[in-house]
């Protein structure tokens, strides 16, 4: 119903003036960027194609030769772990002929990452050591004359590996980077990895996971779980546990949004996330008894809780359909029984459902009616301005990790903190 603006119009900061103001007098960010497929197609290069973005669970890749095919930015690629226990990730094509080597949901290799159309090989390291003629070929010693390419006239398998793309490893997540000029994982997180070393979050191990689709933008998701606003109306049993005047934010420098809990209260009767389930030990006194909440810049979700990490992976399929998949983990130490689990999944999955709800309907407004925007209310919605100037950001061609907060924590209710009134800071 609402006239798209062009392309061009989507790359310029001129387009965001609204969402550029101090959050005090800040307007969402424009409509569009949630319905429009042109907007949509930008986001994926300049947003998913031009940084680090999580591919998924380190847990997947304890072993070498475990591998992990994702999607991003419209392309496949696969990480998998070496036998020296470093990684390294692809494209996920052949050099052959274009065939895509792994399929979605494929966990081992072998010694050789094979083609299945024919049969190039390629080991750990994105080498080409066979075509086909390689060790473990299944073709008959009496016919593989026939196939011997090395007598071919320039033709040299080294010229002729896997298309590499960078990747690194943070804590319980793999990432990859489709941009040799972004910079390393480090500046991406920030002080992240310091904030949430006493969690150990390396160790924990997947213990259920979870499939859903949702008729949002990914943005929509994103921004529904970065702020507590909604709480009281959304989540009737999550409030009891997470309570409105226990919300702090909890935010340093780095491409993320952080807050917390603290303290957690018990669970009810609507279920909650102790549930038998004891913390890990050496935490300090105030991870102990606190929930973090982290929404890692463009997609992904960490939840550290003292008993259990939560993960959503939330990957964009078009401008109003998102992919997503949870992750519950917990540490080898807690011995954690089936019941435990059990409940404490349910209640994710409780909440989860929640979410998926309300943001459907939000979708459903903005692409059926001329909404033109609205106001963005600062007290508890900065944490949406500082997730949407970094989109503006990356459509824009701006390469800024935001500073974070002066204080360790924040109360998210009480009087205006001073980092809410001010600008997005103008620095690089």
């Amino acid at each position: 119903m609402r006239g798209e603006r062009d392309a061009h119009a989507f790359t310029s900061e001129e387009t965001y003036a609204a969402t550029r103001r101090p959050v005090s007098l800040a307007a969402t960010l424009l409509p569009d960027a949630y319905t429009s497929e042109e907007f949509f197609g930008l986001e994926r290069e300049r947003v998913f194609g031009s940084g680090w973005v999580a591919a998924g669970p380190s847990a997947r890749l304890r072993e070498a030769g475990d591998v992990l095919v994702a999607e991003v930015a419209g392309r496949s690629i696969f990480v998998v772990r070496r036998k020296d226990g470093t990684l390294r990730a692809f494209y996920n094509v052949c050099r052959h002929r274009g065939t895509r080597l792994l399929a979605p949901g494929e966990r081992r290799v072998g010694r050789f990452i094979r083609c299945p159309y024919h049969s190039w090989a390629y080991d750990h390291d994105g080498r080409c050591i066979g075509t086909p003629m390689f060790t473990g070929s299944d073709i008959p010693p009496d016919q593989r004359a026939a196939f011997d390419m090395q007598d071919v006239a320039t033709f040299d398998k080294a010229d002729y590996g896997l298309l590499p793309v960078a990747v690194d490893a943070w804590g319980p997540l793999v990432f990859v980077n489709l941009d040799p000029e972004s910079g390393p994982l480090a500046d991406h997180l920030g002080d992240l990895p310091a904030r949430t070393a006493g969690y150990r979050l390396g160790e924990w191990e997947i213990a259920r996971t979870a499939e859903y689709e949702i008729a949002a933008n990914y943005k929509l998701v994103a921004e529904n779980f970065m702020e507590y606003y909604h709480l009281p109306w959304v989540h009737p049993g999550l409030v009891k546990v997470s309570p409105i005047e226990a919300h702090h934010r909890w935010q340093g420098a780095g491409m993320y949004v952080g807050f917390c809990t603290s303290p957690i209260a018990p669970d009810t009767d609507d279920g909650g996330w102790g549930s038998g389930l004891g913390p890990i030990g050496g935490l300090d006194r105030s991870d102990a008894v606190s929930a973090r909440f982290v929404w890692l810049f463009p997609n992904v979700a960490v939840n550290i809780l003292p008993n259990h990490l939560f993960i959503i992976h939330a990957r964009p399929v078009a401008p109003g359909l998102t992919r997503e998949t949870t992750y519950l983990l917990t540490h080898p130490e807690s011995a954690a029984t089936e019941h435990a689990v059990d409940e404490i999944a349910g209640f994710w999955d409780t909440v989860n459902r929640e979410d998926i709800g309300i943001v459907e309907r939000v979708q459903a407004g903005l692409e059926t009616t001329p909404f033109p925007g609205g106001r963005l209310c600062y007290r508890f919605e900065e944490s949406l301005h500082r997730f949407q100037n970094m989109i503006v950001d990356r459509m824009v061609g701006r390469r800024r990790v935001p500073p974070g907060d002066d204080a360790e924590t924040v109360p998210m209710f009480g009087a205006a903190h001073p980092r809410q009134s001010v600008a997005p800071s103008s620095e690089s």
